[in-house]
C-alpha cells in the first residue's frame, strides 16, 4: 500500500470490510433486497474477570459512518477481484450510509444480552458496515472496561496511561487513552492523544538520560536545570541511593527547588516506597510525590493501596493498554428484524432475540437492580438507555466533551452494587431480564421457524 492510498483510507474506512459483508452487499442487489433491516450488537458473554463492561467507541463509529464513502481506487480494487456482480459497482459509487444508531451513552456500564447499539438501515447498508461497527465498538470497550479496574483499584490515587508504546498499533494506542480517560485515568503520556482528545499529557525522564552521564547525581541536576518541575527517575541503578541523590540535588537547589517527585519503576514497590517515603519526609521533602510503575495491573495497585504503600500516583502501561486478562470480547452483531418482521438465530449458545429494542434500567435508593431488556415499543419501569444516536445517516448530538462524559460515566459506574465494581468476580452476575413481550415475540418466532425448517 503506498503512501497515499494508505492517508485516505485513515480518512474513509469503506474498505474496511470483510469480503463477505461486500460480497452480501452485490447479492442483496442483485436479488432487489434493499428493506430496511435492523442489526444489534451485544456481547454474549462478559469475560469472567469482568461483573459489567464500560460501552465506549460510539463517537469514533458515528464519524466513520458519516464519512463512509467507496471511491474510484476503491472500486477499481474490488473490481479487480472479479468475484462481484457488475450491478454492485454502480451501486458502490452512490453508497452513503443513511440509517439509525440507537446506542447506549458512552461510558454507561452494559452486561451480557443487552444491545450495546442497533443499526437500522437498508439491509445492504447495515451488512456492509458490520466489521466497522465490531471494531469500533469491541476494541475501546474492553480498554475502557480494563481501566475502570485499574481506576477502582487505586482508591481515588491517579492512575496514568503509560501504555502506548506497547498497544496494539497507533489507532489503539490513541483511541485507548481516550477510552483510559473515560474511566477515571487522570492523563497520558501520549502526545498525539492529548492534542486529539484535549487530554493532560504528563511524564518523567528516561533511563538512557541518566545512563548517558557519568554520574548519576550529574543527570539529575542537568534535567533538573532544563525542567525544574519535574520528577526524577530514581531506579536506574540502585533505586535507594537515586533517591538521596535526588534529596542531595533538592538540598543544593535549596529554595530554588521545584522538584515534584521521583519515580519508581522496579523492584519491590511496596518496600522502596515505604524506605523512599521516610527518607524524602526526614529530609523536609514531604511534598514530593512518589510514582510508581513498572509491570502494573489493577492486581498489583490494588495490593499496594491495601498494604499502605505510600504512592501517590501509579503509572500503568502494558496490561492496561491490551487488556492483558481480557484482550477480546463475545461480540456479535446480528440481524433481528428485515421488512418489518423479526429474525432470531435458533443456533446452540448463539441464539439472539428479534426486533428492536430498548433496555430499562431499574433503581433502588440511588443504586442499580436490574436491567429488563424490552421491546423498542415498550414503556416499562426504569431508565432507557439506549438513545438515538443517529438518524437517516446523521449525527443527532453533536460530540460532548471529555469531562462531561466521563462524569456521567463515573456516575453510572457509582450507581453499580458494590460487588459489581470490585475486582472479585461477583457471587450473583447482576440481574438481565427479557420483558414479557420480547420473550412472547421470540417464542412465536421459533416456533415458526422450527416448523419452517421442516422434519
Amino acid at each position: 500500500m503506498n503512501e497515499t492510498r494508505g492517508e485516505r483510507l485513515r480518512e474513509c474506512a469503506s474498505l474496511f470490510a470483510d469480503l463477505y459483508e461486500l460480497t452480501m452487499l452485490g447479492a442483496y442487489g442483485a436479488r432487489g433486497m434493499d428493506a430496511t433491516a435492523t442489526f444489534s450488537l451485544f456481547v454474549r458473554a462478559l469475560p469472567t474477570s469482568r461483573n459489567f463492561l464500560l460501552a465506549w467507541g460510539l463517537d469514533d463509529l458515528l464519524s466513520e459512518l458519516e464519512s463512509f464513502r467507496f471511491g474510484a481506487e476503491d472500486i477499481a480494487y474490488l473490481r479487480s477481484l472479479n468475484m462481484f456482480p457488475e450491478s454492485l459497482f454502480g451501486a458502490l459509487s452512490d453508497f452513503r450510509f443513511d440509517g439509525d444508531v440507537f446506542a447506549a451513552p458512552e461510558g454507561a456500564p452494559v452486561f451480557t444480552g443487552e444491545p450495546i447499539l442497533e443499526v437500522t438501515a437498508p439491509i445492504g447498508q447495515a451488512q456492509a458496515v458490520e466489521t466497522l461497527v465490531v471494531n469500533q465498538i469491541s476494541l475501546q470497550t474492553v480498554l475502557a472496561s480494563k481501566a475502570a479496574r485499574v481506576v477502582e483499584a487505586a482508591a481515588g490515587r491517579p492512575v496514568v496511561d503509560f501504555g502506548a508504546r506497547r498497544a496494539q498499533g497507533l489507532d489503539a494506542a490513541i483511541k485507548g487513552a481516550r477510552a483510559f480517560a473515560i474511566a477515571g485515568v487522570s492523563a497520558t503520556s501520549l502526545l498525539a492523544a492529548g492534542a486529539r482528545y484535549n487530554i493532560p499529557v504528563t511524564g518523567t525522564m528516561a533511563h538512557s538520560f541518566v545512563q548517558a552521564f557519568d554520574d548519576e547525581l550529574e543527570a539529575f541536576a542537568a534535567f533538573a536545570e532544563i525542567y525544574p518541575s519535574t520528577v526524577l527517575l530514581v531506579d536506574t541503578y540502585d533505586t535507594l541511593e537515586g533517591v538521596r541523590r535526588a534529596i542531595k540535588l533538592a538540598r543544593r537547589l535549596g529554595d530554588d527547588c521545584r522538584l515534584t517527585g521521583v519515580r519508581l519503576d522496579s523492584g519491590d514497590l511496596d518496600a522502596l516506597s515505604r524506605a523512599a517515603r521516610g527518607m524524602l519526609n526526614e529530609a523536609g521533602l514531604g511534598r514530593l510525590k512518589i510514582v510508581a510503575s513498572g509491570g502494573l495491573n489493577e492486581a498489583r495497585v490494588e495490593a499496594l493501596v491495601k498494604a499502605g504503600a505510600p504512592i501517590d500516583v501509579f503509572g500503568v502501561g502494558t496490561e492496561m493498554s491490551v487488556s492483558a486478562d481480557a484482550p477480546a470480547l463475545d461480540i456479535a452483531y446480528k440481524l433481528t428484524e428485515y421488512a418489518g418482521h423479526g429474525r432470531m438465530k435458533l443456533s446452540a449458545r448463539k441464539g439472539t432475540m428479534p426486533g428492536r429494542k430498548q433496555i430499562f434500567r431499574r433503581t433502588a435508593d440511588g443504586v442499580a437492580v436490574g436491567d429488563v431488556v424490552a421491546r423498542r415499543d415498550e414503556t416499562l419501569e426504569g431508565t432507557p438507555l439506549l438513545e438515538p444516536a443517529m438518524l437517516g445517516g446523521t449525527r443527532v448530538k453533536a460530540s460532548a466533551p471529555l469531562s462531561e462524559l466521563r462524569e456521567r460515566s463515573g456516575a453510572m459506574i457509582a450507581a453499580l452494587p458494590p460487588a459489581l465494581r470490585g475486582l472479585e468476580q461477583a457471587t450473583e452476575p447482576y440481574p438481565v431480564a427479557v420483558s414479557d413481550r420480547l420473550q412472547a415475540d421470540a417464542n412465536a418466532l421459533a416456533l415458526h421457524l422450527s416448523h419452517a425448517a421442516g422434519p
